[in-house]
């Protein structure tokens, strides 16, 4: 862009494609202008312009704004995206800086941080504001995107599922009426109303949420789709370890009648390598010496399913860390907080938002989930605290989660 031509912009005002922004603004401001932007038609901000037209030139130098700039298109916006910057002269020698957006992004809808949260947000007009639920609706329609849970899984199908598994789910879980063994268009009806299987160009395709839950063979198409455990003699990673082992199959187990579980999925098998590596504690009390688990096997499970259920299925070939250490255990679950959920809102029960619907429902069938977000409050928080007066450490990271559940009190 020219000068010419910038200034014929300037001169127009700020429309829904064109905004005036001071270099000196809070990244979360420059944020929600790009995504504002990028959710309508892409467009062009004007750093260092104020309102009123008025050319007030950047507050730094152009390779410190277009650093700002680029920062903030990669931590400030989900997804991330890299602008087209460039800077044109003025013959008093104020500077604009010039940061173009396109108008074909594939990632829509995007989101701005905001505070802790990350936020929808649209252009109307010259303005830019908070979508609504139904807006925010249709960018996820207009760009076409699906659940990746219900998304089919590529050479699969029928045959991919563990029957044992579904049926016990549908008439021991559920209790309903199922299809005999053998009626095979009965099942496949069944599956593909539950989302377990879809409809797919090829054919019929196991679903990756199916998958993941039934599947005879997961890791064969997902490989993501499991548990690495270590437990470690010391507080750090080593070479010299306890026990360890990589967790792979379907996520849930078979459930008797009276409510045992046999032939194990990861889940179970998660939580029982621990209860095998934990270890105990033990003390004096009134001179008999006590002994309880290392963890709460409650809080233990709850961290499991917790990263299982809400962990980010995109990111292949990387698995759930479970890494129980001498003072801790961590869960580490890929990817980020789903858009919503807080740390806070996690400790105050408030959380409603899943990544993975379907998972979750299903879980919460099996009873591995509790009902209205109270888990991590209820089974990780409340029962650390009761059973040594600790906190875990919930934290969210770049591309990752950790709950990080604490043996004993630490010292100031």
């Amino acid at each position: 862009m020219n000068r010419t031509e910038l200034l014929e912009l300037i001169a127009n005002g700020e429309n829904s494609r064109v905004e005036f922004k001071r270099d000196d603004a809070h990244p979360d401001s420059l944020a929600k202008e790009m995504s504002a932007l990028l959710n309508l038609e892409g467009g062009v901000i004007l750093l260092g312009v104020d309102d009123d037209g008025r050319i007030a030139g950047l507050t730094r130098s152009r390779e410190e704004a277009e650093e700002w700039v680029m920062n903030v298109a990669r931590q400030n916006l989900q997804p991330t995206i890299i602008p087209v910057w460039s800077s044109v002269a003025m013959d008093d020698g104020k500077i604009v800086g010039i940061v173009e957006l396109p108008a074909d992004s594939p990632g829509k809808p995007y989101k701005a941080r905001r505070g802790n949260s990350w936020v929808t947000f649209i252009r109307v007009g010259s303005t830019s504001r908070e979508a609504t639920r139904e807006e925010e609706g249709r960018l996820y329609q207009a760009a076409r995107l699906v659940r990746y849970e219900i998304k089919p899984v590529p050479d699969t199908g029928f045959e991919s599922l563990d029957m044992d598994r579904v049926e016990n789910y549908f008439r021991d879980i559920l209790k309903r009426q199922v299809p005999a063994r053998a009626d095979v268009e009965g099942w496949r009806r069944l599956l593909l109303n539950s989302d377990l299987l879809v409809a797919a160009d090829d054919g019929v395709r196991a679903s990756v949420a199916g998958l993941l839950l039934f599947g005879e063979n997961p890791n064969r198409r997902l490989p993501q789709a499991g548990v690495t455990a270590v437990a470690f003699p010391g507080t750090q990673k080593e070479y010299n370890i306890i026990d360890d082992e990589r967790i792979r199959g379907p996520l849930v187990s078979i459930i008797s009648g009276r409510g045992r579980a046999f032939d194990k999925g990861v889940i179970d098998r998660a939580v029982d390598f621990m209860k095998r590596n934990m270890g105990s504690v033990a003390w004096l009390e009134g001179g008999r010496r006590r002994r309880k688990k290392a963890f709460p096997v409650d809080a233990v499970r709850e961290a499991v399913v917790n990263a299982v259920a809400h962990r980010d299925y995109v990111r292949e070939g990387t698995d759930i860390e479970l890494s129980l250490y001498a003072d801790r255990l961590e869960v580490i679950s890929p990817g980020r907080l789903p858009n919503g959920v807080t740390v806070e809102k996690m400790k105050e029960g408030v959380v409603r938002v899943a990544r993975n619907e379907l998972l979750k429902e299903i879980l919460r069938d099996y009873g591995y989930i509790e009902h209205y977000g109270m888990g991590v409050r209820n089974r990780i928080i409340e029962s650390m605290r009761a059973h040594n007066g600790t906190d875990p450490d919930l934290v969210e990271e770049e591309d990752r989660f950790i709950v990080r559940l604490w043996k004993e009190r630490r010292q100031p």
